[in-house]
């Protein structure tokens, strides 16, 4: 590791930890696109060296913290908050090594030889939270400063608090960290930024749901996601109550106006694609109008994307469409929550919302200190 610059890691990066990458992959997440993620956004704020600041006032002490709900909302991402905390080691410089052992709610010392488990400071401070003790990660592993003196163990334990979906009030805590303040401190923003933005994200595609709950329809996202969060963003959506649309360009056929255009029209646009589309791949076609509708039908088009239309026109399009065995319809555009209710009533399968990605707002989390040392 370097003290100035990028740290370079390839030769003895830190490995995900287990508890981490279990988390992961019950939430269906990849855990090598998690740590690219992850790692980017470390890489962002260490580029020009360690976090001075900390190393200089709080190196070899150490700090109880939770992540605490400013206001009501929804909680994802909660495994890639466990991931940020194993893989700072490979960011403190020359501070400190960590190696991250099997979660177990105890910090086992590795500074001399092995007397056994000790347990956690505790923080001294009742936390609220829903579901505590879900997901516990443990990283531990001597500190060595600037001058290669050794110095204090670096400790840090992270737990979370509920699960992610999970809906929070203000004030709940969601996560507890305690440890090595450098390391806690130096994690804290990027945790703090993909929690919040994707509990954000959770949050208001949870609102969608609850404003169509019952009507049968059920809120997707698109791909109006930032460039490398995707995955995230869309296993957000899900943990808020919504399903995926697209992944990619690749999963799914989607003919837009555009295509439609070059292809010389609808029926047209539909043949080209099913002709040159791997067995099985689902086909949707974008209409703007009912006879669009009825000329996609026609085509053998059987997955709908209902463009700009106000209600009756839906109304309209879902009836033309019914007299089609297995038609799935999706209404797209001109879609918020106020009316959202009206357009899920129409019938359609599915409102397509961008908002749900693009314009989320974050979900004020913060990171409160209950103790030091």
């Amino acid at each position: 590791m370097t003290v100035l610059g990028t740290p370079e890691r390839a030769a003895g990066a830190t490995a995900l930890g287990a508890e981490a990458a279990r988390a992961l992959a019950a939430a269906g997440l990849d855990s090598d696109g998690v740590v690219r993620a992850v790692r980017a956004a470390l890489d962002e704020d260490f580029r020009y060296g360690p976090d001075v600041t900390s190393a200089a006032t709080v190196a070899g002490r150490t700090v109880t913290a939770a992540v605490v709900a400013r206001e009501a909302g929804v909680v994802a991402g909660l495994p890639v908050a466990l991931a940020v905390f194993d893989l700072i080691a490979d960011y403190l410089g020359d501070w400190a090594e960590v190696a991250v052992e099997p979660a177990s709610g105890q910090v086992r010392d590795t500074s001399g030889p092995d007397l056994g488990p000790k347990s956690p400071e505790s923080s001294g401070k009742e936390l609220r939270g829903a579901g505590e003790g879900r997901t516990t990660a443990t990283a531990a592993g001597p500190v060595v400063t600037a001058a290669g003196r050794e110095a204090a163990e670096v400790r840090v334990t992270v737990t979370a608090l509920v699960a992610d979906g999970a809906r929070v009030r203000a004030g709940d805590a969601v996560l507890r960290v305690s440890g090595d303040a450098v390391a806690v401190l130096g994690a804290e923003r990027t945790m703090l930024n993909f929690l919040t933005h994707l509990s954000g994200i959770a949050s208001a595609t949870r609102q969608w749901a609850d404003a169509v709950d019952g009507t049968g329809a059920v809120v997707r996202d698109t791909r109006k996601t930032l460039p490398g969060l995707r995955s995230l963003e869309k296993y957000a959506v899900r943990c808020g109550g919504g399903e995926n649309h697209r992944m990619g360009l690749g999963d799914a056929a989607l003919i837009k106006d555009n295509h439609v255009a070059a292809a010389g029209g609808v029926a047209a646009a539909v043949r080209a694609v099913r002709a040159a589309a791997r067995a099985g791949l689902v086909i949707e076609v974008e209409c703007d109008s009912v006879a669009q509708v009825r000329e996609a039908l026609a085509a053998g088009a059987r997955f709908i994307l209902l463009d700009n239309m106000p209600a009756p026109i839906l109304r309209e399009a879902v009836a033309v469409a019914r007299s089609y065995d297995g038609v799935r319809l999706e209404a797209s555009g001109g879609l918020r929550l106020e009316n959202a209710r009206e357009v899920a009533s129409t019938g359609v399968d599915y409102l397509s919302v961008g908002g749900l990605t693009h314009s989320a707002r974050a979900l004020d989390l913060g990171l409160d200190y209950s103790g030091a040392g």
